[in-house]
């Protein structure tokens, strides 16, 4: 696929009341987000708490997404797990739901050697039913991926690319030079993406487009189109949106933004817990600078 631009990485709302899956929120979400033009969505990723999820809910937010989405930008399902076996299932599970795309990050916790995860992802590709992005996210799953592995699965005809979160500059140089017609790179980090991007991503799958839709794909377009001094500046008033939403781990502060915008609730799965009070001002700050209100619900 010729993916390109801004990629939301999804939250995934849940209703305060009994702590289910709110979709009619989430329908919300999707809605805002084409409406800014965003040119692909992440659901159930590491934004969507998908490892919150209970077995039932993965196969149906994903078949939510594709009904809203119908076919208007592709959608992408978070299917890595601990073991190859679990993420070849979970990624039948997400192809069988309808996604165009599994987006599988690195094995959390059990930490394999490169062959392992070669021979994880080779596998994953084999046999999961949809073509698959890589995800590379050491801060989160101790296991990092390195460039001489990407090499290697950068030619299966089922691995499209790499989302690569590691914001060093040195790692997406080498990244980059792996890109061809069938592998394309995408940075994984918001406050570096701009810069990915004018040195050759195709894109960043983002949080900040949760909250900030059509700024980020302004931010994409100029980047893609090498206008780095219209980068620049598109970048710069996005500034306190990234740092604001580093304050506590994500998905916490991006969807106690999103509750303000009406795209649903700040309720998280524990051990997750809502925004701490002291950045309550700062987020509210956050939102009028960049001029952002709450979305108006259909009657």
């Amino acid at each position: 696929m010729n993916l390109s631009g801004s990629i939301c990485a999804l939250a995934t709302p849940f209703r305060a009341a009994d702590d289910a899956l709110d979709l009619e929120a989430f329908d919300r979400l999707v809605d805002y987000q084409l409406s800014g033009g965003t040119r692909a969505l992440v659901v159930a990723g590491s934004t969507g708490e998908g490892a919150a999820l209970d077995n039932d809910e993965f196969p149906a937010l994903v078949e939510r997404a594709v009904r809203v989405v119908a076919g208007r930008v592709p959608v992408l399902a978070g299917t890595g797990m601990q073991s190859t076996r679990k993420t070849i299932a979970q990624t039948r599970l997400a192809a069988a739901a309808g996604a165009d795309l599994a987006l599988v990050v690195t094995p959390a916790y059990v930490r394999p050697t490169q062959e392992g995860l070669y021979r994880h992802f080779s596998e994953v590709a084999e046999a999961g039913r949809i073509p698959v992005m890589l995800y590379n996210v050491p801060s989160r799953t101790a296991c990092d991926l390195l460039p001489g592995t990407v090499a290697r699965l950068a030619s299966h005809p089922m691995i499209i690319g790499i989302k690569e979160a590691r914001a060093e500059t040195e790692r997406m140089r080498e990244l980059l030079e792996l890109r061809s017609d069938g592998f394309r790179i995408y940075s994984g980090d918001d406050p570096t993406c701009a810069r990915a991007m004018l040195a050759g991503a195709s894109g960043v799958v983002s949080v900040a487009a949760n909250v900030a839709p059509a700024a980020m794909q302004n931010l994409a377009e100029r980047a893609l189109s090498g206008d780095s001094t219209a980068v620049s500046l598109a970048d710069q008033a996005l500034v306190p949106l990234y740092e604001l939403l580093g304050a506590e781990p994500n998905p916490i502060p991006v969807k106690w933004m999103l509750q303000r915008l009406g795209l649903g609730g700040e309720c998280l799965r524990l051990p997750l817990l809502p925004l701490s009070p002291a950045y309550h001002a700062q987020a509210e700050h956050v939102l009028a600078m960049l001029g952002l209100t709450p979305i108006a619900r259909s009657a």
